[in-house]
């Protein structure tokens, strides 16, 4: 790949690997989005006065997917539309629920987790064409994810369209299913894991390693560079402390439902804070605060329910 001339000096260090995956998902990012500016979403809301600057072609923005644009793991609600189509087994699925219930109530990421998660769905999708995949996740984002996109980040995104800025999803999940929620929420396109195919045929290893955590800003990096993008006129946003090499990389840094490392990292540096879990906020966008409740309820009941099933 040639993305290593596109590369800024580094902040933070960053393995081979990481470099490897970063580069990846940025040259896919690049081969799937439209040429034509993306079509601003439906769905306006709230904005920040002074920001972004209107048609600022240097600028564009960057958003994390898991629980930043969505609630929940992209993973999780994927895993779940290839257990409708039996992809695997209910004792995967259970493994999943109770994933995604702890990742729901801790509201951070758990690298073990993770990394479980990654490691099942690659071995779930070995031998499956990359265009069988790309099109159940068109299925599976009506199922499971549409009526879990924040509102509130929903409309941050739409103030850069509005703006006439490109912006990305850069998530850890499978490039093809973060590019199907791109295209569905009218962005421009994604940056994600890229898994290796041999003839359109997914051959169960990843190129580099997962998009997470310094893979990440790689990621934004070499985009950036390709697309001729002031980083300091950028924004990121996201919820994870994992994602601080990213947001450290732009000038325009938001904690969005963040965790407490990412918390206190923010208001440290006096970072921008967006929280759309409590019932304040979500009263303001539109969530009912009992729904979340509930989400996490009904969560816990499907794990422990599949739990006892295995017995």
């Amino acid at each position: 790949m040639a993305a290593l001339g596109w590369l800024t000096p580094r902040r933070r260090s960053a393995t081979a690997r990481s470099v490897l995956a970063g580069e990846a998902s940025a040259e896919a990012a690049r081969k799937s989005a439209p040429e034509t500016a993306p079509q601003a979403l439906a769905e306006a809301g709230p904005q920040e006065p002074e920001f972004p600057v209107l048609g600022d072609d240097k600028a564009a923005a960057f958003f994390d997917l898991d629980n930043t644009v969505m609630q929940g793991a992209a993973l999780f609600h994927f895993g779940r539309g290839l257990y409708k189509r039996k992809f695997f087994e209910t004792r995967d699925l259970a493994r999943f629920a109770w994933q995604q219930t702890w990742f729901r109530l801790a509201g951070v990421e758990d690298p073990e987790h993770m990394q479980d998660v990654r490691d099942s769905a690659l071995s779930i999708v070995k031998g499956h064409r990359v265009s069988e995949l790309q099109s159940i996740g068109e299925e599976i984002y009506d199922e499971y994810m549409a009526e879990r996109i924040w509102p509130g980040t929903r409309a941050l995104a739409q103030a850069h369209l509005d703006a006439g800025q490109k912006v990305w999803l850069v998530t850890a999940a499978p490039v093809e299913i973060a590019q199907v929620i791109a295209r569905r929420l009218g962005l421009t396109g994604a940056l994600g894991t890229v898994a290796e195919s041999v003839d359109g045929v997914y051959t169960g290893k990843l190129v580099g390693e997962p998009l997470h955590g310094p893979a990440k800003a790689e990621a934004v990096r070499a985009l950036a560079g390709a697309e001729g993008l002031d980083l300091t006129r950028c924004a990121a946003y996201s919820d994870s402390h994992n994602d601080i090499p990213m947001l450290s990389l732009v000038g325009h840094p938001y904690a969005i439902n963040p965790d407490t490392k990412l918390r206190k990292h923010a208001r440290r540096l006096d970072w921008r804070l967006r929280d759309y879990r409590t019932g304040r906020k979500a009263a303001k966008v539109g969530i009912p605060a009992a729904a979340g409740v509930g989400a996490v309820a009904g969560g816990t009941a499907a794990a422990i329910a599949l739990s006892r099933r295995r017995r």
